[in-house]
């Protein structure tokens, strides 16, 4: 059984119905019981830094989230959930994240030619050795939606990076915590490897 957390975050069905797709069992919830029983649990997340983590206190989420990190259950993050795992954000100077991870979430730089927010479909130079990506080769291509991106403290927990101006790090893994930028519910068959990737884990 998969769990995603359910803060009212706008990507909920659409990561739902990628696991479905694959044959997974899938709960969506905000019960802390339910999440400690699953066998994983996903983050899933579109919008703003400071509005989620408000949302996350609001269900009293922040500590069932630092539960199951310290539990050893394999934990997915996705786009603004990967952001939500880190200490703190541009877009919302002031709010606390997680602080599960190490590292601070900064807005993509204006460029000429590069629009921000940054929607689309990028390569990712593979890393470190990550379990997302086993089967999938140098270069493979998923679809991105952020304004915002990560700079984590630790170089040897990023995956997957890409460019879009800067060095954007696109995946991250340390111990049973994982993160991806990207939406791997919305990236085609590379997205699908992914995720089940993520449902083959050992808890």
């Amino acid at each position: 059984m998969i769990a995603i957390i359910d803060y009212d975050a706008g990507n909920l069905k659409s990561v739902e119905k990628a696991l479905l797709s694959l044959g997974e069992e899938v709960l969506i919830t905000r019960e802390r019981e339910a999440l400690l029983r699953a066998d994983k649990v996903i983050l899933p997340g579109v919008g703003n830094f400071g509005d989620a983590m408000e949302k996350l206190k609001s269900y009293g989420l922040v500590p069932v989230i630092q539960e199951l990190a310290e539990r050893g259950k394999p934990f997915l993050g996705i786009c603004l959930g990967l952001q939500l795992l880190f200490e703190r954000s541009a877009e919302a100077p002031g709010v606390e994240g997680l602080g599960i991870l190490k590292g601070e979430i900064l807005r993509i730089p204006d460029g000429e030619g590069r629009k921000v927010p940054h929607i689309g479909w990028n390569s990712l130079h593979l890393q470190n050795g990550g379990r997302l990506f086993e089967g999938l080769p140098e270069g493979a291509y998923v679809y991105f939606v952020h304004s915002y991106y990560l700079k984590a403290e630790n170089p040897e927990i990023v995956k997957a990076a890409t460019e879009y101006g800067v060095t954007i790090d696109a995946s991250v893994e340390q111990g049973n915590i994982f993160a991806c930028q990207f939406h791997p519910e919305k990236s085609s068959q590379v997205g699908l490897k992914i995720l089940e990737n993520f449902a083959k884990l050992e808890g």
